[in-house]
């Protein structure tokens, strides 16, 4: 029987080093990921130093063509091919999930392949005529991604201090093809590129999804009024909301709900530079 005095200690029996050093990789490795940040924690702290809307101001929808800006107005959203309003807090439009109408031709001569078809033809927002975009595969995300990215570096460039994406929810439009993850997962990629230009980003429709999951700072509401969507909005945003609305009584609702607190517009639906614009 050996005496216990002569027994070594744990650590210097054959494979206790290793065993300890395994351990400790371990420990660390659960400490690490208990201190990383979340993806939602992650676009919170890119977003956190961006500037926020001047919700004290009216807004003017100018899409269709840019026109004089009345003294009031201090948001203005206009295209992203448009210069921005000088004096105002400039938001800058791009249609994320689909193209321009006018833009066909160069989707089919250069990116063919990123835009969602059934049974080889193009699937289409009848109502504007545009295509939507093909967001079911990781790569076909990263391409589209890239180039959305490029537009937003242009506004940031160009001196806008905010960016619109339009139609987040094209997959309600995709003929049962395109999903909701699929929209979720292109956002994050958006928004991401546009907190690194320097832009806070908008969420356009999709009412009652939480965009700031993925990173959104705030919300182009079109019609809310209209549809009584304007408290799903309101939840996410707050006072981070513009409302645009195209029919009397939804802009009449939406100003007596919601007029204190966000820029509210009344516009015609080609949002024509000479066309109807009335404020809260």
């Amino acid at each position: 029987m050996t005496p216990v005095s002569s027994v070594g200690s744990a650590s210097d029996l054959p494979g206790m080093s290793m065993l300890r050093g395994i351990l400790s990789a371990a420990l660390a490795i659960v400490v690490l990921a208990t201190l990383a940040p979340t993806d939602d924690a992650r676009d919170a702290a890119s977003s956190g130093d961006l500037a926020t809307l001047p919700s004290e101001r009216d807004v003017d929808y100018q899409l269709g063509g840019v026109r004089e800006v009345p003294g009031r107005v201090g948001i203005v959203v206009r295209d992203r091919r448009a210069a921005p309003a000088e004096g105002a807090f400039n938001v800058c439009y791009v249609n994320a999930f689909q193209t321009q109408p006018q833009a066909r031709r160069w989707w089919r001569r250069h990116h063919w392949g990123l835009i969602l078809k059934r049974d080889g033809r193009p699937v289409v927002d009848e109502v504007w005529g545009e295509w939507l975009f093909d967001l079911r595969q990781q790569r076909k995300r990263a391409r589209l991604a890239a180039i959305v990215a490029g537009w937003t570096q242009d506004c940031a460039t160009d001196g806008f201090d905010a960016v619109e994406f339009d139609n987040l929810d094209s997959f309600t439009r995709s003929r049962g093809l395109l999903r909701r993850r699929h929209a979720r997962a292109f956002a994050r990629l958006i928004v991401a590129d546009a907190h690194d230009a320097g832009l806070p980003a908008g969420q356009k429709n999709l009412a009652g999804f939480d965009g700031t999951k993925v990173g959104y700072d705030f919300a182009v509401s079109e019609e809310c009024g209209q549809w009584r969507e304007c408290r799903a909005y309101s939840k996410v945003y707050g006072d981070q909301v513009i409302a645009i609305e195209y029919r009397k009584r939804g802009f009449r609702r939406v100003c007596r709900t919601h007029g204190e607190r966000w820029p509210v517009v009344l516009r015609d639906r080609a949002l024509a530079p000479d066309g109807r614009r009335r404020f809260c």
